[in-house]
């Protein structure tokens, strides 16, 4: 990213504010939101315009993905991988209060709020949230458009598949594996390995039946 390319927020709603309050205090500036809603158009949040829906953006501008996560981020992902099709980037997102170790590696559009500690060895991939004062242990791996949620703690050496959710305040037991798609529920506490798809929630965490 240069200074003349201007950066744009998928997204007016929560998770989109989250993001503009954590570039601004990194010094970048914000162009505008994105979102498809016509009620938001010429509104203000965080001084910040909505500029209109996807109709506006060109080529140069970064993106960020504002679209939040509250379980399988399937939307968060296909608006990802749709605009990379068109040939568009994203912007990492890193809150300057981040504790961020050695010899840790990030994909595209990664972003890391308030309070986030991440230790040494650790990888995050692309399109992933690390949520306000979550933390991820060292040598963790976490897959693509993974959401670990406000409060969450990954022991060292956990394995995270690719869009799996983590609730908020969830625990992830030391070397745990789980598996893609899967939902972690608020408060869960992981000490064994997770099948692909399965939803959890409980201390010690057990599946769910999804409805």
């Amino acid at each position: 990213m240069t200074p003349d390319q201007p950066i744009v927020i998928l997204g007016a709603g929560g998770h989109g504010k989250v993001l503009a309050g954590a570039l601004l205090r990194a010094g970048l500036a914000v162009q505008g939101f994105v979102d498809a809603d016509p009620a938001l158009r010429g509104k203000k949040i965080l001084g910040i315009p909505v500029l209109g829906g996807e109709e506006i953006l060109v080529r140069g501008m970064q993106l960020v993905n504002g679209i939040g996560s509250v379980g399988r981020p399937a939307r968060r992902r296909e608006v990802f991988e749709g605009m990379k099709e068109r040939g568009f980037s994203f912007v990492s997102v890193i809150d300057p209060s981040a504790i961020i170790g050695q010899e840790v590696r990030m994909a595209e559009g990664v972003q890391l709020l308030a309070g986030v500690v991440i230790q040494p060895g650790a990888y995050i991939g692309r399109n992933s949230i690390i949520n306000t004062r979550s933390s991820i242990d060292h040598d963790v791996a976490l897959g693509a458009h993974v959401h670990v949620a406000p409060g969450a703690v990954l022991s060292g050496n956990v394995i995270i598949g690719d869009e799996v959710h983590i609730g908020t305040g969830a625990a992830v037991k030391q070397g745990v594996r789980i598996g893609s798609g899967s939902v972690i529920g608020v408060g869960a506490a992981v000490i064994a390995d997770v099948a692909e798809n399965s939803l959890l929630a409980g201390v010690p965490a057990r599946p769910l039946i999804a409805s």
